[in-house]
């Protein structure tokens, strides 16, 4: 019996750009942690709801969620995506390229703690933001990711349930733990209006008041 993500995975048509994302990112031999298609499709829809013009990516993978984001941000936007890895924002930048994005992102390379001091520090301010990037610093980011805001900015966090580790009480590990923290920050936060969506991995979306 097919599960209730392979169900709707079905109902929707092959996405050939998206795919061969996919495809680049396996050649390139990189691990594939990209975002969900169903949750890559909700980008679009909030980016796209919420008439968004500068979006924020912490993790830019192969670039699957940088071109979901793209196709919702207003025509003159621009996505800031962050990346440790300067193969995977070179392998980034051709696939936003290709999609008909690459005039309209702008990657910083290196540690996403020190883009972020960085970006707070030349007063840059976003209505978008998607969280995706190595767990453990998910809680440092998520506070960085309120105070570069605009009131009524989207914050969206991926990976919230780790493959179920994050509700196993057996599993312990500082990713874990760390996301763990986000879960609570982003349902506790007084600055914040959250729910958590438990398909596929989990996600994690809030508001800023």
């Amino acid at each position: 019996m097919l599960t209730p993500e392979q169900y709707s995975e079905q109902i929707y048509k092959e996405d050939p750009i998206l795919e061969q994302v996919t495809a680049s990112i396996l050649e390139s031999g990189i691990r594939d942690v990209s975002i969900a298609p169903g949750y890559g499709r909700l980008l679009t829809m909030l980016a796209k709801l919420s008439g968004s013009s500068r979006i924020l990516e912490i993790g830019a993978l192969g670039g699957y969620s940088g071109i979901c984001l793209a196709r919702g941000m207003k025509e003159d936007g621009k996505l800031v995506s962050l990346e440790l890895k300067e193969e995977n924002a070179a392998l980034a930048a051709r696939n936003l390229k290709n999609a008909g994005y690459g005039d309209r992102v702008e990657y910083r390379i290196g540690p996403a703690l020190e883009s972020l001091r960085q970006l707070e520090r030349e007063g840059a301010r976003f209505d978008m933001f998607l969280i995706d990037a190595d767990k453990e610093n998910y809680p440092s980011y998520l506070e960085y990711a309120i105070t570069l805001a605009d009131q009524g900015a989207i914050i969206a966090g991926d990976n919230t349930l780790l493959r179920g580790r994050t509700i196993n009480p057996e599993k312990n590990g500082p990713s874990v733990q760390a996301v763990r923290k986000f879960n609570e920050m982003i349902a506790t936060d007084a600055r914040l209006l959250s729910t958590m969506l438990p398909a596929y991995d989990g996600l994690a979306l809030a508001i800023v008041k």
